[in-house]
C-alpha cells in the first residue's frame, strides 16, 4: 500500500519513464516526417475524439473493476482483523476449569491458550505466504522485460522492503513442534492449520475445559476464518477476465498509434513552431492513456507483492501484537512501518 499522500515525481518517472521515452521518440519521428512532407496523411480530429472517448470509457470500466478487487480484498482482511480479535477474546475467556472434570493448573491453562493463539497467528502468516505465490497471469510470471520490471518493482517497492522480517514470521515460531512438519508439508497449510484448531477445541471439550455452547461459538469463528480465506483465494486464483484486461491494452495501443496522424497535422497548421509543439502534446496525451491502462493493470492483482498490494504483513503484525497482549506478553514485536513510502 502506498502510504504517502502523493507519489513523488521521481518514483513516477521510475515507473513510467520508459513510456515517456518511447512516446517522445515516436512522436518526434512522425513530426519529422510531416515536417519534411514525407507524410501528408491526416486523420480529422472528430473521429479521433470519438475513438479516444470510447477507449477512455473501456479503460475506465476495467480500472473500476480492478479497484473493486483491491477494495474487496481490503474488506476481507479487515474482517480477518476483527474475527482474530474475537478469537483471542474467546480463547482468553472461554477456556477455563469452570466445568472441568479434572481441573488443570493455571500454567497448563496458559499453555493451552498460548497454543491456540499462536497457532492462529501461524495461520495468518501461512495464508499471507500462500497469497503471495505467483500465478501464471501475474506480471512476475511473464517473460522478458515485463518480468524483469516486476522483479525490480518488488525489490524496490514491494516485498523486497520487508525481507528482514521473513525470519521473524517463520511458522516454527508459532506452530506446535509436533504439528509443524505435517502442517507445512500440506498442500494448503492454512486450511490444515484451522482444522488443527478444530481438533484442539474438540479435545478441550472432551476434557471439560470448554463447555458445549462456547465450543459451538468458537467453531463458528473458525468457520468465518475459512470463509475469509476462501474469499481471498477466489481473488487470487481468478483473474480479472482476460477479455477485459487485454482488449483495453489493444484499444489503447490503437489509439496511441493513430494519435500522431491527427494531432501533428492539426498543430502544424498553427505555424512553423506548431510542428515542434506537437511532439510534447501528442506524447502527453498518449502517456495519459498508457498510464490509465498501466494503473488498472497493476491494481487488478492485490496479492502480488508490490506497492499496490494490501498491506498483509502490517495487518498480520497488528493482529499478532493484539493477541499476544491478550496472553499478557510484554516482549512484543514492533509494528510494521512504511519504507520508501510503501507499507507492506
Amino acid at each position: 500500500m502506498i502510504a504517502t499522500k502523493s507519489i513523488p515525481f521521481r518514483r513516477m518517472m521510475s515507473i513510467s519513464g520508459h513510456h515517456v521515452v518511447w512516446l517522445l521518440a515516436m512522436t518526434s519521428t512522425f513530426a519529422a516526417l510531416y515536417h519534411f512532407e514525407l507524410i501528408r496523411f491526416h486523420i480529422p480530429w472528430l473521429p479521433m475524439s470519438v475513438i479516444g472517448t470510447a477507449v477512455a470509457f473501456y479503460v475506465g470500466f476495467k480500472n473500476n473493476q480492478a479497484y473493486d478487487r483491491l477494495w474487496e480484498a481490503r474488506k476481507i482482511w479487515g474482517g480477518m482483523v476483527n474475527d482474530s480479535r474475537t478469537w483471542g477474546m474467546m480463547v482468553d475467556g472461554y477456556v477455563s476449569n469452570l466445568n472441568a472434570d479434572a481441573p488443570v493448573s493455571d500454567h497448563e491453562l496458559k499453555s493451552i491458550k498460548r497454543r491456540l493463539i499462536y497457532r492462529h497467528i501461524g495461520w495468518l502468516y501461512a495464508h499471507r505466504s500462500q497469497l503471495l505465490a505467483p500465478t501464471e497471469w501475474e506480471h512476475i510470471s511473464q517473460g522478458g522485460n515485463l518480468a524483469r520490471f516486476a522483479r525490480r518493482y518488488q525489490r524496490l517497492f514491494g516485498v523486497g522492503l520487508v525481507e528482514d522480517e521473513v525470519t521473524r514470521i517463520e511458522l516454527k515460531h508459532y506452530l506446535p513442534a509436533d504439528e509443524h512438519n505435517a502442517l507445512i508439508a500440506a498442500v494448503n497449510t492454512a486450511t490444515q492449520t484451522i482444522n488443527a484448531q478444530s481438533r484442539d477445541l474438540r479435545a478441550l471439550r472432551e476434557r471439560g475445559l470448554l463447555d458445549c455452547f462456547r465450543h459451538t461459538q468458537m467453531v463458528g469463528v473458525l468457520q468465518s476464518f475459512y470463509a475469509l480465506q476462501g474469499k481471498n483465494e477466489r481473488i487470487k486464483k481468478f483473474p480479472l477476465p482476460r477479455q477485459y484486461a487485454n482488449m483495453s491494452r489493444y484499444f489503447v495501443g490503437i489509439f496511441v498509434a493513430l494519435l500522431p496522424f491527427s494531432m501533428i497535422p492539426e498543430l502544424q497548421d498553427l505555424g512553423g513552431w506548431g510542428i515542434w509543439l506537437s511532439i510534447p502534446i501528442t506524447a502527453l496525451i498518449g502517456w495519459v492513456y498508457v498510464m490509465m491502462e498501466v494503473v488498472g493493470d497493476y491494481t487488478e492483482n492485490p496479492f502480488q507483492g508490490m506497492a499496490n498490494d494490501i498491506p498483509m504483513l502490517s495487518l498480520c503484525r497488528t493482529i499478532e501484537i493484539d493477541m499476544r497482549q491478550m496472553l499478557g506478553e510484554t516482549d512484543l514485536p514492533d509494528p510494521i512501518r512504511s519504507k520508501n513510502g510503501v507499507l507492506m
